[in-house]
Formats: C-alpha cells, structure tokens, sequence
C-alpha cells in the first residue's frame, strides 16, 4: 500500500516524466549508430532506413556525432547519399564541422566524449511517400579515423505543412 509520501513521489516522478517527454524533439524517426572500436573504416557503411507516408510534411533531418575530445580533425569527411523509393539516388561530400576556427568544440562535452548536433537540411520535404535510406560513408583521406564513438540521424517533424 502507498503512503501518502510514496504516492506524491510516485505522481511527481509520473507528470515529470510526461512534461519531459512533452518538450522534447519530435522526431519522426531516430537512429543510433555505434562506430565498432570506436574508429570508423571506409568498410563500415551506415544506412539508416525509414519509411515516410506524409509527402505534406516538413522536417528537419539531424546527425549527431559523438567523438573523443582527443579528435585529431576540425571536421569529418562524409559521404551520403540518399536512396529514394523510385529507385533514384543522390550522392554528394559533406564536411560535418566538429569544432570552430579557434578548434573549440562544437557542442557539449562531458568526460572524454563530446557530441554535436549537425543540422544537414533544415525544412526539407518528401515527395513521394515509401521507403527511404541515408547511407553515410566515411571519406577522410585516412581509413580508419579514430575517435568516432557514436553517429545518429534524426528526422524532426516541424509544425508546418507544405502546400500541395
């Protein structure tokens, strides 16, 4: 039986969490990568695969990239490629900037790791409904880069809607 104590405690901890949850992102899609022995080889291909059924809607599509505070780079060299239901492909380079000009880290760091958010399009659309892959590649001149602990892709619904 809850005492008056435990079952304030308990409906606390309950809205807490509910409001949290509330505020947070709201992503349409969200994946998580670890990168084997934390160092990335042009072998180890990422895919993130997902499926979109509003071609009305307008998301904002993320990668976050957790790396060591000891990476030797400002930046990380990419290659992605987005894979479209008709069968069409884009590829194109893509510098993911980890640190400013003055090599101060972007983002947050805490202990030995430091994680950036990186936003690659900001209002983009869909337009055509059905299945969809990011493919990211590494695409530095050094195979393996060491200190590349962790990479997520995030689709994040916005409030807005296109106009058909």
């Amino acid at each position: 039986m809850l005492t008056s104590n435990r079952l304030f405690s308990a409906c606390y901890s309950l809205g807490l969490g509910l409001l949290l949850s509330a505020c947070g992102p709201n992503y349409q899609f969200s994946e998580s990568i670890d990168i084997p022995a934390e160092s990335w080889t042009y072998d180890n291909v990422i895919d993130f695969d997902f499926t979109i059924e509003d071609t009305l809607q307008i998301y904002n599509l993320i990668l976050d990239v957790t790396h060591h505070q000891d990476f030797a780079y400002q930046n990380l060299y990419t290659r992605i490629g987005t894979y479209f239901p008709s069968g069409q492909d884009l590829t194109k380079v893509l510098s993911l900037e980890l640190a400013d000009k003055a090599g101060s880290w972007q983002g947050k760091c805490s202990g030995k790791y430091c994680s950036v958010q990186i936003p690659i399009q900001q209002g983009a659309y869909f337009n055509a409904a059905g299945a969809y892959k990011i493919r990211l590649e590494q695409f530095m001149r050094k195979d393996p880069i060491p200190g590349i602990k962790n990479i997520s892709f995030h689709i994040e619904k916005t409030e807005n809607k296109r106009e058909n």
